[in-house]
């Protein structure tokens, strides 16, 4: 059974990732800065790995299945290091979408339940373009 118990360390690690995402997020809006980039990459694979723990992690980026993703999130976080922010990010972006694909569903699922917005994630329009990208990876 999996222990959803929220530590210190997964509270740590929640807060970096937040704050990595944030910092790609003002690293996109002030131009393609690369060290607010940078630094955004390192906090949000180190939250990643505080959150969910180190070989959980390692298991994630080395699965056969997410080998492609894996490699094109490498290639971008490199690219962004020794100074070129904006084909970094293009690869990493597309890292990110075939890493994390399978969890689409998932935070379709949490967006409808949040109390105040979730009316507007339930809507027909927006329920379908969730259907549309559910993969076979979620039960039904």
């Amino acid at each position: 059974m999996v222990s959803f118990e929220m530590n210190d360390r997964k509270k740590i690690g929640l807060g970096l990732t937040g704050f990595g995402i944030l910092f790609s997020f003002l690293g996109i809006i002030f131009f393609f800065d690369k060290g607010l980039l940078a630094m955004g990459n390192i906090l949000f694979l180190s939250g990643v790995m505080l959150t969910i723990g180190l070989k959980s992690t390692m298991q994630f980026f080395t699965k056969r299945k997410n080998y492609k993703g894996t490699i094109s999130f490498g290639f971008g976080f490199f690219l962004v290091l020794i100074g070129w922010p904006l084909f970094g990010m293009i690869f990493e972006s597309y890292g990110f979408i075939v890493l994390f694909s399978g969890f689409w569903p998932t935070l379709a699922v949490f967006l409808q339940r949040i109390p105040v917005l979730g009316w507007l994630f339930q809507q027909p329009f927006v329920t379908s373009f969730f259907d549309r990208y559910r993969g076979k990876r979620v039960p039904v």
